[in-house]
């Protein structure tokens, strides 16, 4: 019974990691949690950041968080702030030497805002498609040796070629198979945004959502549209957000004026009986410049508007001068 528990001990674990929210919205904070067996059993836990090297080959690896270069006591870590789509990794480590544990698999933290010199463009520029359809994805930037990417939502993670056609920073996905999946790009400058991606099944009377692939921004205006297969028109289309009826007569189409962070959630369509999948549309702020806060700004406006005192009292008094008359400036306190 020793003999068999010290084999188990040797058996290097697996951990399993998980993060939340796995979608980013701005100013949040994502969870890391590590799984392992025994937990309380003086383990150390060490989490990893992803990145793709600049070859061409696939081949990613990855890089320590700082914070952890030592091991962190507790199995969960919060990050703060993360801006961009990022893939993570945990490592469990104990002992005198320490006795790692393999990689866990990959997980991944999406967001729909591009923060690199690369980003991700998805031509018709929607989120559904029937599978018929041919669906391109294209990166475009600075970056040498893109590719796009696609991980499943049974969890698998695939290069577009798989789904398509691919030439370098070009796929066509062109496999007539229903998948939902998330699409980006990697290059050696990191990850691009993100986009979800629906290909809806082969039944040729199916409809699908038509609704913006990327962020909406605050203030704009938005239209959501119902689709069939045929291409045939839908007189009667009800729309919903996340399962509450919004619009019931409005014809195939629904248009949202003044876009508010109140309309984000997930819409679908209902039409004759048949539902389109639903797809979530994501809003994002258009008041302050990215990277900017509100008071930086006020102190960027005050400034300006102090040198524009400055410069007219200067025209002023060059413009007394030339005249030959005294400039005097009066301060009441």
């Amino acid at each position: 019974m020793e003999l068999l528990q010290s084999m188990m001990d040797n058996i290097k674990p697996v951990p399993v990691l998980t993060v939340s929210p796995s979608w980013l919205s701005p100013g949040a904070s994502i969870t890391l949690s590590c799984d392992v067996i025994h937990p309380s059993a003086g383990w150390k836990f060490y989490w990893y950041k992803e990145f793709r090297t600049s070859s061409d080959k696939y081949v990613n690896t990855v890089k320590i968080l700082p914070m952890s270069i030592n091991g962190t006591a507790t199995a969960t870590i919060t990050i703060n702030e993360p801006s961009h789509t990022t893939g993570y990794i945990c490592v469990a480590g104990r002992g005198d030497p320490i006795i790692y544990t393999h990689r866990s698999k990959t997980k991944f933290v999406w967001s729909a805002d591009n923060h690199h010199s690369v980003s991700l463009k998805v031509s018709p520029g929607r989120t559904q498609h029937f599978v018929y359809d041919s669906v391109l994805l294209t990166c475009e930037g600075n970056a040498t040796n893109s590719r796009v990417m696609l991980y499943t939502d049974y969890g698998s993670l695939y290069r577009c070629s798989t789904w398509g056609e691919e030439n370098g920073p070009v796929c066509k996905v062109t496999d007539q198979q229903p998948v939902k999946a998330v699409f980006w790009c990697e290059s050696e400058l990191g990850f691009s945004n993100a986009v979800n991606i629906t290909r809806q099944s082969k039944f040729i009377d199916g409809i699908i959502l038509v609704s913006p692939v990327h962020p909406v921004t605050e203030g704009e205006i938005v239209t959501i549209g119902c689709q069939l297969r045929t291409g045939h028109a839908l007189s009667t289309v009800s729309f919903y957000k996340d399962d509450k009826l919004v619009q019931s007569d409005g014809g195939a189409e629904m248009t949202i004026s003044t876009v508010s962070k109140s309309d984000e959630g997930f819409y679908k369509c209902q039409s004759s009986g048949k539902e389109s999948p639903q797809s979530w549309i994501s809003i994002k702020s258009g008041s302050t410049p990215e990277g900017s806060s509100p008071h930086i700004l006020l102190f960027v406006g005050l400034a300006f508007g102090l040198l524009l005192i400055i410069l007219l009292l200067v025209l002023l008094f060059c413009y007394k001068k030339s005249k030959g008359e005294t400039f005097e400036l009066v301060i009441i306190s």
